[in-house]
């Protein structure tokens, strides 16, 4: 529907703005209220795009809100300027530095840790606006006297000064951050986003810089609370103190779960119940200071009942009533059943060659290790290995458990980084290097354990992947259209065609088979045109089937591109690859062609004990 009528959200927002002033009085709305509400949602429009859409849940944007809105008070009251909404901007400016500032330190830290140092952040901005900043922040008394907005229009001037009259101006405001948002989330900014709240791991292993996403984010969210902090100032008249508590951010924290996360007006609505059942429970029941202990019992009964919030459940509950949920398992079940073995590889739809980055020039090995070593403390888990890869080739690495296949393939790769000797890839020494960086460079990795962007679609999975390549691994564009990205469609089409997942394109990922998952997996490590494609056990748990027809599908992938794999199913893998070296104890015992290994007694005794004869 979004790509039919792109502006339907929009329209459907500035209707509601318009309409709000004549329905919510009749619903015992007080203006006031209402205003209290959009201020709200705006500031929580930056959180969601960090929390909803990230996967990032920080406590201290209390800090940043009350930070913009102290900025503009005293521009506004103190210093004299006369410009209300430069004021605004100034101070939304301001809190998005101090976001920055704060982004650098905080996101060292991920999970709890990160949500714990915006506590702390938030606490210190607390005690400093009411010690040694107190007199330009007030201190305990904060800001009186902040002016409200007029335009002067030369035949007329328009005020906005408080109830219903100030409610337009505000409106205003929450409309185009709405709208921001809503380009932000739908540019491939926001796809990137939704990959790193989903799966951070596998979002830098396909090439992007995550942490400079995530910083992003973190900004993003820091300007919409800095400029929603400057609206509370000029619709109080009075910038409050109380904006750096750590209330004021476990508030906002709850009312968008109230709302629903990752939907951007779920603060909105979550401000909505809050403000008007704190307003109810205080004026009509007469509650008093008890309205907190029943607006909490709410809280937590919705937060049961609605996991995904007011507006998950009423999705939630439209799939129920159309029966989208029944019909799509159904379909889900019955193409599980008809796709229990890989289809038959389209070799046509297969010419997607590696993307030329650089190293049209080169010649010799594509992948060279020299005097490999990995130490652990008094653990030796890989020790001197010298290896060394042609284009072209199709590599196997075999070894018992413990012969440190998978440090060596992570030092390969670029997850670990040896204790000791270089690794060179096409000339490169990649040696140190990010996980990023070497994907960038056209070297990526399957997982032997699914890492999958599991809350997305099939299609949409390979289109983080296939932007990496085509952007780079950081690129701020957050008002493009994801669908303009040039050559974006027709390599994601090719790449479902290549692991057979075309007609899988718009299934989410929770919904597939395991082997379709498994070729997803490989799907997206090919996705961006790798010149070498690591395969780190691509068989696993596969039925016998699956692993022929699996094979055949690399085998065609192979073609213009090298490809290095670990499996511990030999007779696959011996068919699939040209040369094989075995590892022991940290070591290469030996290398050779799969019949030589086969044969060698070296390998019989200390690893395959003669069943490969």
């Amino acid at each position: 529907m979004l790509k039919q009528r792109p502006y339907l959200v929009e329209t459907l927002t500035a209707i509601g703005l318009i309409l709000a002033p004549f329905i919510l009085p009749h619903l015992g709305f007080a203006p006031n209220t209402v205003n209290r509400i959009l201020v709200w949602g705006l500031f929580g429009i930056g959180f969601d795009i960090l929390f909803g859409f990230t996967g990032l849940l920080s406590f201290g944007q209390s800090a940043l809100y009350g930070t913009g809105g102290f900025v503009a008070a005293y521009l506004l009251t103190i210093a004299g300027f006369p410009h209300v909404v430069t004021a605004l901007f100034i101070g939304m400016i301001a809190a998005a530095a101090v976001g920055y500032l704060v982004g650098l330190i905080a996101l060292r830290s991920t999970g709890i840790y990160f949500a714990m140092i915006t506590v702390a952040i938030a606490e210190v901005f607390f005690f400093v606006e009411f010690n040694p900043l107190s007199e330009w922040t007030g201190g305990e008394n904060g800001l009186p006297g902040v002016p409200s907005p007029s335009f002067d229009l030369g035949f007329t001037t328009l005020h906005f000064t408080s109830g219903w009259s100030l409610y337009g101006f505000l409106a205003f405001w929450y409309f185009i951050g709405i709208v921001a948002a809503l380009r932000i989330v739908r540019s491939p900014v926001g796809a990137v986003l939704r990959a790193i709240r989903d799966n951070p791991l596998r979002a830098v292993a396909v090439g992007h810089n995550v942490h400079g996403y995530k910083l992003t984010a973190f900004v993003i969210a820091a300007a919409y609370a800095g400029f929603a902090g400057g609206l509370l100032g000029v619709m109080q008249a009075f910038m409050p103190p109380d904006a750096f508590m750590f209330h004021t951010s476990a508030e906002l924290v709850m009312m968008t779960a109230i709302g629903g996360t990752g939907t951007l007006f779920g603060p909105l609505l979550g401000a909505g119940v809050w403000l008007f059942l704190q307003d109810f429970l205080q004026a009509a029941l007469g509650l008093g200071a008890a309205w907190k202990l029943v607006l909490g019992v709410i809280f937590v009964l919705l937060v049961c009942f609605l996991r995904r919030g007011i507006i998950g459940g009423i999705v939630d509950l439209y799939n129920l009533v159309t029966r989208r949920d029944a019909a799509r398992a159904a379909a889900a079940e019955a193409a599980a059943q008809s796709t229990s073995v890989t289809p038959a590889v389209n070799v046509e739809a297969l010419a997607m060659p590696p993307r030329e980055r650089g190293a049209a020039s080169f010649t010799g090995p594509i992948l060279q290790a020299s005097g490999l070593t990995k130490r652990y403390g008094g653990l030796v888990a890989n020790s001197d290995i010298n290896f060394s890869v042609n284009p072209g080739e199709r590599r196997g690495i075999i070894g018992p458990n413990g012969a440190g296949k998978s440090t060596f393939f992570k030092m390969l790769t670029c997850e670990v980084v040896p204790t000791s000797g270089t690794i060179t890839f096409e000339g490169n020494d990649i040696t140190g290097k990010t996980v990023t960086d070497v994907c960038q460079l056209g070297l990526t990795k399957s997982y032997q354990v699914n890492q999958l962007f599991s809350r997305l679609t099939v299609r949409e999975n390979l289109i983080i992947a296939v932007l990496a390549e085509l952007r780079g691994k950081f690129r701020l564009d957050m008002f493009r259209r994801i669908d303009s990205v040039s050559g974006l469609t027709d390599q994601v089409n090719r790449t479902l065609a290549m692991v057979n997942l075309t007609e899988r394109a718009d299934v989410p990922v929770s919904e597939l088979a395991y082997g379709e998952k498994r070729r997803l997996e490989i799907g997206l490590a090919l996705a961006n045109s790798p010149s070498l494609l690591l395969l780190d056990e691509p068989l696993a748990g596969m039925s016998p089937q699956e692993r022929v027809e699996t094979v055949k599908l690399l085998k065609s992938i192979a073609k213009g591109r090298t490809l290095i794999v670990i499996d511990h199913d030999m007779d696959s893998l011996f068919e699939l690859v040209e040369k094989v070296t075995v590892l022991q104890e940290g070591r290469v015992l030996v290398e050779g062609t799969p019949e030589e290994i086969k044969s060698n007694p070296k390998v019989q005794e200390a690893y395959l004990g003669g069943v490969l004869e």
